[in-house]
């Protein structure tokens, strides 16, 4: 087994210390990593949520001669889905080492590539590179990739016109090409109560939710039978799932209201805005019908999160750029989404490769092997040498 080196099992357990799930802050991790390039004289710039309780962070490590446009993008989210309910045999937030692996919340997903990356900044800074490296840290992926869209945006207002993307997500350091895209929806629908012994004085919040969530199980079967598929995945079709039903308050009332929460993952090939305008008609149908029958009734119809998928060609100077690098090469395509498509669509390529295996991430006693930190190190070390000048 290969053992990393204690600076980067030492940054990791530091951010694992600093509890980032999706639903609190993660100014305080932003502020770590800050502290952290300033040390090594590194400039970054903070791009804010909204309502300023996160952010996103990007900076560039220059060439050797100062320039800062191209190079390469290393991309990494910040914050880490929640421990509640799980049965850890250790602290989540406190980074144990047993057995050779690294056990903490976020330790694979993904703390473990960003302590590499913080570990290797005196080397980083100190070589010769020929072409820009490019740091982007993103707050709620977890939640819908929801911090990288103004990252990215950032990227390309800027013109830094990087000319290649690694994320890196757990793929056990696997060069990973393509992955599904990613799209949730909230769908309520507004009724009138009564008591149930009058049912034609309510309308019913539920019958009419439950017609929705019939139609969404219709389009998966459409799409799984006829649908374009691609064998590169285990499931090779889009898929989708109703995974959320929530509606009425006792069973002596029509419910008057009811809210249905599905989500999609489609292939490349198929057009999301043309999926998703299907789901947005009937949800448009179904209230002129409620309407009809009561003024007062509604249905809104709210997309959560969406992320497009990643396909990206073998013959992209990042694909021969991470076998350089030590990426294992291969054509499987993986079943989570991750920000890459959101890079890829901004016209640069792009590539997942990261230490851990997704199996771990989101789980009790999540961990990741030692000897994946130390591959990621000796990707770090392979990318400087391959920017480099000399």
């Amino acid at each position: 087994m290969s053992m990393p080196t204690g600076r980067s099992i030492e940054l990791i357990t530091e951010l694992i210390a600093v509890d980032t799930t999706s639903r609190d802050s993660n100014l305080p991790l932003i502020e770590l990593i800050e502290d952290q390039l300033t040390e090594h004289g590194i400039e970054s710039v903070k791009i804010p949520s909204p309502d300023g309780l996160k952010a996103n962070l990007l900076t560039t490590i220059p060439a050797v001669d100062g320039s800062r446009t191209g190079g390469i993008v290393l991309s990494g989210h910040t914050d880490v889905v929640p421990v509640d309910g799980q049965a850890w045999r250790s602290e989540p937030f406190a980074a144990q080492v047993r057995d050779g692996k690294l056990y903490g919340r976020g330790s694979c997903d993904m703390k473990g590539y960003l302590g590499v990356i913080l570990a290797k900044l005196p080397e980083l800074t100190a070589a010769e590179l020929s072409e820009p490296i490019h740091l982007a840290f993103s707050y709620d992926e977890e939640i819908g990739c929801v911090g990288a869209v103004s990252l990215v945006e950032r990227i390309v207002e800027q013109g830094l016109a990087p000319r290649g993307c690694f994320v890196g997500e757990p793929s056990s350091m696997r060069a990973i090409r393509g992955h599904k895209s990613m799209n949730v929806f909230k769908v309520s629908f507004a009724g009138v109560a009564a008591h149930s012994s009058l049912p034609s004085e309510g309308l019913n919040a539920i019958s009419y939710a439950l017609r929705f969530a019939s139609f969404v199980e219709g389009v998966a079967r459409e799409l799984a039978s006829t649908g374009p598929r691609d064998k590169s995945f285990i499931e090779p079709t889009t898929t989708m799932n109703v995974n959320r039903f929530d509606g009425g308050i006792a069973v002596n009332t029509i419910p008057s209201s009811c809210v249905v929460f599905f989500e999609y993952r489609s292939l490349a090939q198929v057009d999301r805005e043309a999926l998703t305008e299907r789901f947005r008609v009937e949800a448009e149908r179904l209230e002129t019908e409620m309407v009809r029958r009561n003024p007062a009734a509604s249905v809104s119809f709210e997309q959560q999160a969406g992320a497009p998928g990643l396909e990206t060609a073998p013959g992209e100077d990042i694909v021969g750029l991470a076998a350089a690098c030590g990426a294992i090469a291969t054509d499987e395509k993986v079943t989570y989404g991750t920000e890459a498509g959101l890079f890829s669509s901004a016209g640069i390529p792009t590539v997942v490769c990261g230490p851990g295996d997704i199996a771990q991430a989101h789980a009790p006693d999540e961990f990741i092997e030692l000897d994946q930190i130390a591959a990621c190190e000796r990707f770090i070390d392979q990318l400087m040498i391959q920017l480099s000048t000399s």
